[in-house]
């Protein structure tokens, strides 16, 4: 069984092969899909040579089937979707929205795992309350 990874509002799945989808859109109002690699810290991303935007810029990310906005209420620069591991635990999956910007967590019911050479702005005290005691414990906690 292989991870799942799923929009937190209608559930559907979004891995496309070895790649999760999301609907983006720039400040500019430019659309397009963009592919991000579900493994943290890996930052490989594939979208259409047409669809542009610079380091820095701030995206707007859906689910490409409902529709939803994918913003994570911890940051306003985070984006957060679902999880489920081949054991069937639940993981909060959260990232930049910012283009170049690399930061990523998983967060389960017993961890939060951090990745990224910029993921030291969102310390685990930006994260709510009901996240942090995870944060606390020593096992794969990166904090």
């Amino acid at each position: 069984m292989q991870n799942y990874y799923l929009c937190p509002f209608c559930n559907s799945h979004l891995k496309v092969g070895e790649f999760i989808i999301f609907a983006t859109r720039t400040s500019d109002n430019n659309r397009g899909l963009l592919m991000l690699h579900p493994e943290i810290g890996n930052y490989t991303s594939v979208k259409h040579p047409s669809y542009k935007f610079k380091k820095g810029d701030s995206l707007s990310f859906c689910c490409p089937l409902c529709h939803g906005c994918l913003d994570s209420d911890i940051d306003k620069n985070l984006i957060q979707i679902l999880m489920i591991d081949k054991s069937g635990k639940e993981h909060q999956i959260f990232f930049s929205r910012i283009a170049g910007e690399h930061s990523s967590f998983n967060v389960s019911e017993d961890s939060i795992m951090s990745a990224g050479e910029h993921s030291s702005r969102y310390t685990y005290f930006k994260f709510p309350d009901k996240y942090k005691k995870y944060a606390r414990r020593k096992s794969k906690t990166k904090f």
